[in-house]
């Protein structure tokens, strides 16, 4: 007995031993406290980190790079980032998709005046994008939440299309695809319809690799395709109507560049020496014409702010312009800032004949806020003293402009207009059978600034079926046919002259018959998803009270 006590005594730990396990353990476990949070914040982090890097492949898919592609996949990412996400996670998540893609593509706008602006318009922006990020959440456990989800971005596109401040369309999925796919849909149902087969692409693609995974059946794979394969199978059904045949004839155009003395905001510090440099190349294209080296234009256009002097009230000014339009001895649109007595300047297109001169005019409609208007002056002012550089607001004008140009109907829109849906349409059914875009974009310098808009342009000519012409002060200036394609095209900060035959078209497409019914179609629809989802959640409210009792 004794023996086999000593043996159990033997064989038992000490007591010592006893607090030094108890140690291990505890070590261990303060060791797996802050693995657990790492992997807690880790996996918190992940979303967020996700949404920014899907905003930043949508912003790469923008010109000048030619990688359309990528925006079906970053809205895919982005659908993976907001599935079954909260209202609110959904808002901050569409946020820091709009910081990911809109601060890249934004950046020129801090040329000359600095971040402030620059950061302002961005997160106003990226707030409106995460108002898209708080309905595509909601939706995105529906069924065929890729459709409602696309209708959700579209309906919040053209929110950002009209306010505030009258709207700012920089940026839609559609300016992005001017190489792509689906740009014959541009000539269907407009941006709108483009914007939203991008979209349900990108957002398809999401729900096809989520049911591959959870639901391998055909009959899930099947509709999941349906998603992706529709916007494609409706781009290419839709061919049919791009088309850059002569309807009307053809016309000899000219676009002049005459270059500008410095970029940035200085730009017309030399308003004399702008205006000179336009005059002079349109005098060496006249010789030019004569020495057989170019063939002679019908008409010439000059770009937007090619004379800030206002010629009707300065009498040099006048000469100037008279003196080289008499030389080309045919019509000419001059872009001028208008200075009257009293009221607002006129950012205005003139029609300049060389027997007769100024026979005509068009007043810019769409005013750039921020820019070429000053709203909320003195609270602006408190951020940044270039508000002072707008030191008189312009006024909008009120009619398209559509120039008979030795024949031919030259439509006019100018600059920043191009980025709105009315405004380009109205000038098509007003009469137009060729867009002239004239433009100045020497206050941006080099950025990607001019590329962006010049696939605004491009879209435009699918989307209305007519050539584009875009004279620039300082670049980059282009013909484009009414397929969209560039077929010449000016270098930056170059004086030239661009000559070129270009058809002439007057059928109206069906996206410029339809107007912006298909976007408010697109808009309904995202309501209805938006609806169904609300009511769903009050039923099952009810539901539960109802069980409570």
């Amino acid at each position: 007995m004794s023996s086999s006590v000593t043996r159990a005594a033997e064989s038992e730990p000490s007591q010592p031993a006893g607090p030094a396990v108890a140690d291990t353990s505890s070590a261990a476990a303060a060791d797996a406290v802050p693995a657990g949070r790492g992997k807690r914040w880790a996996a918190r982090l992940a979303r967020p980190a996700l949404a920014a890097l899907a905003g930043a492949l949508l912003y790469l898919s923008f010109p000048p790079r030619p990688l359309w592609w990528l925006a079906p996949f970053a809205l895919a990412l982005l659908a993976g980032c907001l599935r079954g996400r909260r209202a609110r996670a959904g808002f901050g998540l569409g946020f820091l998709f709009g910081l990911g893609y809109l601060l890249p593509l934004l950046v020129w706008t801090s040329e000359g005046v600095g971040p402030v602006p620059w950061l302002a318009l961005v997160t106003l922006e990226s707030l409106l994008i995460g108002l898209a990020g708080l309905g595509i959440a909601l939706v995105s456990r529906l069924p065929a939440a890729p459709l409602w989800s696309a209708a959700v971005w579209v309906a919040v596109e053209a929110l950002r299309a009209r306010a505030p401040f009258g709207g700012f369309s920089w940026g839609r999925l559609a300016y992005g695809q001017a190489d792509g796919i689906f740009v014959p849909l541009a000539a269907v149902g407009g941006t709108p319809l483009l914007s939203f087969a991008v979209a349900l692409c990108g957002f398809g693609l999401y729900g096809a690799a989520r049911l591959a995974r959870r639901q391998p059946t055909r009959t899930a794979a099947a509709l999941a395709a349906l998603t992706v394969a529709a916007p494609v199978g409706a781009a290419l059904a839709a061919r049919p109507l791009v088309s850059d045949a002569a309807e009307d004839g053809t016309a000899v155009a000219a676009v002049i560049q005459g270059n500008v003395p410095r970029a940035g905001f200085d730009f017309n510090a030399q308003r004399r020496q702008v205006l000179d440099n336009h005059a002079n190349r349109t005098i060496q294209l006249a010789e030019d014409v004569r020495a057989g080296r170019v063939p002679k234009p019908d008409f010439v256009l000059w770009p937007e702010n090619s004379s800030d002097i206002d010629p009707f009230t300065q009498p040099d000014a006048y000469a100037v312009i008279d003196n080289a339009v008499r030389a080309a001895g045919v019509p000419t649109a001059i872009g001028s800032v208008l200075a009257p007595e009293t009221g607002p300047l006129r950012n205005t297109m003139i029609l300049w004949d060389p027997a007769k001169g100024p026979v005509d005019t068009y007043d810019k409609r769409k005013i750039q806020p921020f820019g070429e208007r000053m709203p909320m002056r003195s609270f602006v002012r408190l951020f940044s003293s270039d508000v002072d550089r707008v030191r008189r607001d312009f006024g909008p004008g009120k009619e398209p402009g559509v120039f008979d140009m030795a024949g031919t109907g030259v439509g006019m829109v100018t600059c920043y207009e191009a980025a709105f849906d009315d405004a380009v349409r109205s000038t098509v059914q007003a009469g137009a059978q060729v867009i002239a875009v004239p433009s100045n974009n020497a206050t941006f310098g080099r950025t990607e600034m001019t590329y962006q808009q010049l696939a605004m342009d491009r879209i435009r000519a699918v989307e209305h079926s007519r050539s584009v012409l875009v004279p620039v002060t300082s670049g980059v200036s282009a013909v484009i046919r009414p397929d969209g394609t560039v077929v010449k095209q000016t270098k930056m900060f170059t004086a030239d002259a661009l000559v070129d035959e270009v058809p002439l078209r007057s059928t109206e497409t069906p996206a410029t018959r339809l107007g912006p019914l298909p976007e408010y179609a697109l808009v309904l629809l995202a309501a209805g998803g938006l609806t169904t989802v609300l009511a769903r959640r009050l039923r099952a409210r009810r539901a539960t009270r109802g069980a409570g009792a």
